[in-house]
């Protein structure tokens, strides 16, 4: 960085990720948040066999019995659910919601833990007690007077399996398939790209292969903080010395150096591994661009020597090669020069690595799903994948990087809007319902109907779904106009505080705690991002004798608002295993469900490309062409820069721990621009200055006011700013056409100088 200027709370760190400096933040984070002695029994259960899954990233563990399973972020976590703070029914009875906006997201979930049903009282402007059964009667009752294609389900991707089945059947059951879910914002792409190229919309990689690959190339993440266990499995390949080529726009500490605290040896000694064996710094929204030049030198590398591409696989596994090829050799080098902001001998050198590697694992995060184009990027890496047959084979595959520790289970359960008629017969011949057929509502379509005022209710079981989505000035006065929102959630945040006409709040059981039922302590299920479904069962005393599970608030709203269903949803509650013998009878692949959770580690679900089979429609998998760069020649000749919205090392999605960004060098603060120097010098901006960030696209007039300005290692022509806060500058349109996927990671924007101000 500059050192032109001293700007408060902007000082580089030069340490290595992991190392001291997470042992110390984990340490503040049990300090601040946890009862010294509650703390150990929380961490030591983290990630057991018989304690429970960590409520952050979803990343597999590779053994099930170790004493020490949680990394820095993961601990933060846990210590924020299991916290000894408590939001309490007295304080919230006597602050005004209004006076409660004013607060920061930080302050607000930084209240702790809610212990009991809360109703929005208009009259003094507060959220005032209400028990479970008045809580669930007037839900039930909202929900009678509405036509069901006018409320809207939303889901966090922390919710069980089980609780997102029962979800998903009492909704179908109530008759619509609106079902907005957070992978809307984050892998959708994954979801809807994949199906088309492999036949699935899952990765193929399991942690075996990262230990028999001959290569890994990284597109698009920041694990140090988004999936920070997965430092472990790349600080081991790099001690192997496998070659990880990272593309990402970029500096990021953990992709260049990492010191993992479970080394003795790094850790007293002080010293780290390189992770990243080549590291390239992609302009934002330029992936499309990269992937077809590495396609692009693979292909001339196949003219001159013709043995690059594995051409058996090819012709027995894939369609639509020729078509693929000829797309990528009509593009020209300039062209991919100029989008990618990568030089030929770069791409050239990817490709050469490519194709002496026997067995390459593709990694990639929102950094190539939250595009315009997210969807098309996606098919270009299982594109990149078929030519030389990494698929079905040790040590190879797709490797999507998913986020919340379940949001895959979610989907796989039947978290979908767009349901198979197979599932839907399964489960009206199995529970006696009819599921209605109709298409529903994505996150965006949601928003988007509420905003219109087509939809008058919604639901939410977690997360903090206004916040989470681009553009608060439309959604969030939408959100006040409802005719009822209610809100499932361990602590409050800024969406419960958006109320409607009724709003309810129904505080439950976090993954830390103990969940007795009438049959005893339940376990519940999480697939992680390979697939893998395994138990977890809370360890810890719940934070409130009010709190409810999920699964049992899911089955009290469905008994008030369908008393008259075939379904018998209180028993369910009574026994978490009925829940799975529903979902073995109901979804393949889960079949003897409560026996095989009983094994350390679980089972893995079925995934046919990893046998080389590929339930498309053809039987093969497909080669897909995507035309052209993507490139907007009006953008390029405004000179707009694009910007990245980013997570501080310090978050979990929309949970902020704290206001530091360690790696990043920024502490205390979030109200930050990182900016390419040499951008900053062709703007006439200096390290320090304070600007307004402006959104470029036609008939959008977005601000985001007073911003510094930060030297930052970014890619040319991108620039980065924190998330959620940004999300102001994203327009709710502004998302891929394939996927909905909102267009978090490539927003063109213009930086304007605020007179001579500098902070």
């Amino acid at each position: 960085m500059s050192t032109k200027r001293h700007v408060p709370g902007i000082h580089p760190y030069n340490g290595p990720a992991g190392g001291w400096g997470a042992l110390k933040a984990t340490a503040i984070a049990v300090k601040t948040q946890m009862d010294t002695l509650v703390a150990p029994k929380a961490l030591l259960n983290t990630n057991q066999p018989d304690g429970f899954d960590c409520p952050g990233c979803a990343w597999p563990d590779k053994n099930h019995h170790s004493t020490f399973q949680f990394c820095e972020n993961g601990a933060k976590a846990v210590t924020w659910e299991a916290t000894s703070r408590r939001v309490t029914a007295e304080f919230l009875s006597k602050t005004p919601v209004s006076t409660l906006l004013t607060r920061s997201d930080y302050e607000l979930e930084g209240y702790g833990r809610l212990t009991q049903p809360l109703r929005y009282d208009a009259a003094s402007d507060t959220l005032q007690p209400i028990n479970w059964e008045e809580a669930f009667t007037l839900i039930g009752e909202r929900l009678q007077q509405l036509p069901a294609e006018q409320v809207e389900f939303y889901t966090s991707g922390r919710t069980s399996n089980e609780a997102a089945y029962l979800y998903q059947l009492m909704i179908r059951d109530y008759g619509c398939n609106n079902f907005p879910d957070c992978s809307n914002m984050c892998h959708e792409a994954t979801s809807v790209g994949l199906p088309h190229s492999i036949g699935i919309g899952k990765g193929t990689v399991s942690l075996e292969d990262f230990d028999k690959t001959e290569l890994i190339i990284s597109i698009g993440h920041n694990p140090g903080t988004n999936h920070p266990r997965m430092m472990g499995t790349l600080h081991e390949a790099a001690r192997r010395n496998v070659p990880i080529i990272v593309l990402n726009p970029m500096k990021e500490r953990a992709l260049e150096r990492f010191a993992d605290p479970q080394n003795p040896i790094e850790m007293a000694t002080y010293q780290s591994t390189d992770i990243a064996s080549s590291y390239y710094q992609v302009k934002a929204g330029g992936d499309v661009a990269a992937l077809k030049g590495i396609a692009k030198a693979l292909l001339e590398a196949e003219d001159i020597s013709h043995d690059v591409l594995d051409r058996e696989f090819i012709d027995e596994h894939t369609l639509d090669f020729a078509e693929f090829a000829d797309d990528i050799r009509a593009t020209s080098w300039d062209a991919i020069e100029q989008a990618s902001g990568l030089k030929v001998e770069d791409l050239t050198r990817v490709a050469e690595h490519y194709a002496n590697s026997k067995a390459t694992i593709i990694t990639y995060g929102m950094g190539i799903t939250q595009h315009e184009h997210g969807t098309q990027n996606v098919q270009l890496i299982a594109s990149l994948l078929l030519m030389r047959g990494n698929f079905g084979k040790q040590g190879a595959g797709i490797c999507p990087l998913r986020g919340h520790s379940n949001v895959q289970g979610n989907r796989t359960v039947g978290i979908t809007e767009k349901p198979t008629e197979r599932f839907l017969n399964d489960l009206d011949q199995y529970f006696g319902i009819h599921s209605p057929r109709e298409h529903g509502h994505d996150a965006g379509a949601a928003m988007e109907a509420i905003i219109r005022g087509e939809s008058k209710a919604l639901v939410c079981l977690g997360g903090n779904f206004a916040v989470a989505l681009p553009d608060p000035e439309h959604c969030f006065p939408a959100l006040k106009e409802l005719d009822l929102s209610v809100h499932v959630a361990t602590k409050l945040n800024r969406s419960h505080l958006l109320v409607a006409k009724e709003t309810i709040i129904l505080p439950c059981l976090g993954r830390t705690e103990i969940d007795q039922q009438a049959t005893g302590p339940q376990s519940i299920t999480v697939e992680d991002s390979m697939s893998m479904v395994h138990a977890s069962a809370g360890k810890l005393k719940p934070a409130s004798p009010a709190l409810l599970s999920e699964i049992a608030i899911v089955a009290g709203i469905a008994q008030a608002t369908l008393p008259h269903s075939r379904i018998d949803y209180a028993h369910y509650v009574e026994d978490y295993a009925r829940i799975r013998e529903a979902i073995e009878a109901t979804i393949p692949g889960f079949n003897d469900y409560n026996q095989r959770i009983k094994q350390p580690g679980g089972f893995r679900m079925p995934l046919p490309p990893t046998q080389r089979q590929w339930p498309t429609p053809s039987g093969l998998a497909h080669f897909m062409v995507y035309p052209g760069l993507n490139e907007d020649e009006a953008l390029r000749e405004q000179r707009a820069l694009r910007l990245i919205t980013l997570r501080s090392h310090d978050q979990y999605n929309t949970t902020l721990y704290g206001l530091d960004d360690r790696y990043r060098g920024v502490f205390g603060r979030r109200d930050v621009l990182f900016m390419n120097p040499e951008d900053m010098s062709e703007q006439g901006l200096e390290h320090g200055d304070v600007v307004d960030i402006v959104t470029a696209l036609p008939d959008c007039e977005a601000r985001m006011e007073s911003i510094t300005v930060i030297e930052y290692a970014i890619a040319r022509g991108s620039v980065g700013a924190y998330y959620p806060e940004a999300n102001i500058l994203i327009p709710l349109s502004y998302r891929d056409p394939q996927s909905g996927t909102p267009a978090y990671k490539s927003l063109p924007v213009n930086v304007v100088l605020r007179e001579t101000a500098t902070a």
